[in-house]
């Protein structure tokens, strides 16, 4: 059974950073593209970074880049998103999901990943 749990959400000032962590477990991590989504109150849920399953390819939703970094410890089963000059409008809970296939590629569409976790809340305060 596949799980993916998020941690390390919590209450910023403006300015601040956080950095959230995603572990995964019941497939072979280092086969597959990770991603994180986040969702604001009354919002759709949105992309906010995916990283492939070597780690070598990244993209990054237009609200958060040169902000935020996605990173993984493949020998950990774990990945991380590194948060920086947090907003008020960074404010959602964040959720991290692991993707439907075992390919090289990385993605940005919700479609394309099958395993989510449960969601870890991120607050900024101005």
């Amino acid at each position: 059974q596949v799980q993916v749990v998020e941690s390390g959400g919590g209450l910023v000032q403006a300015g601040g950073s956080l950095r959230l962590s995603c572990a995964a477990s019941g497939r072979t991590f280092s086969m597959y593209a990770m991603g994180w989504f986040r969702q604001a109150p009354g919002k759709e849920r949105e992309f906010v970074a995916a990283i492939s399953r070597s780690g070598g390819s990244t993209d990054y939703g237009n609200p958060v880049k040169g902000r935020f970094t996605i990173s993984r410890d493949n020998a950990k089963n774990t990945v991380y998103l590194q948060m920086n000059s947090l907003k008020p409008d960074d404010t959602a809970v964040y959720y991290c999901a692991q993707a439907w296939t075992n390919s090289g590629s990385y993605y940005t569409a919700i479609s394309e990943y099958r395993y989510w976790g449960q969601g870890t809340q991120v607050t900024v305060s101005s």
